[in-house]
């Protein structure tokens, strides 16, 4: 099992990384919520982030094995600055408008099961339409203490991590 992972350690740390985080955001969700939801195991958002732990790790066990000058270093700092800002600005913000736009679709709904009682009509609207659509996913980015929790776990993954 261990030449497996060894044969591209960058990847393998990634990917314990990422799973690790994954893990642990299906506990936190289980104990936080009390309930068990299958598709925290490979959901976005949540806490710790995966994506922070994924990038991270991989950017810090790069520069183990290749150094501070290294272009794969650079290269790793890169895309992990637009992963974190994207996980914190980008996809936080689109679970926020997913959220309210939830809401509205629950009032609309709402709405139109008392226009309904009042008309006395069943017909299908156009606002039925709107009101049997399936909520938008509402866990898609992170707050910072969800990105500095995956970070931190990436750092800890990829230094435990054996150097080749």
């Amino acid at each position: 099992m261990f030449k497996i992972l060894m044969i591209n350690p960058i990847i393998s740390v990634g990917l314990i990384s990422w799973l690790a985080a994954q893990i642990l955001k299906t506990i936190h969700y289980s104990v936080k919520y009390k309930t068990f939801n299958p598709e925290r195991i490979t959901g976005a958002g949540g806490m710790p982030s995966s994506h922070s732990s994924l990038v991270v790790s991989v950017m810090i066990y790069t520069l183990r094995l290749k150094g501070f000058e290294s272009s794969e270093f650079a290269f790793a700092v890169l895309l992990a600055g637009i992963v974190i800002y994207d996980a914190m600005s980008v996809r936080y913000n689109a679970g926020l408008h997913a959220k309210e736009l939830n809401k509205l679709r629950r009032i609309v709904d709402e709405l139109d099961d008392e226009l309904t009682a009042l008309s006395g009509s069943d017909e299908d609207s156009d606002i039925d339409e709107i009101a049997n659509q399936k909520d938008l996913k509402e866990f898609l980015g992170h707050t910072p203490i969800e990105v500095l929790a995956g970070s931190l776990l990436g750092i800890i993954i990829s230094m435990a991590f054996p150097l080749p």
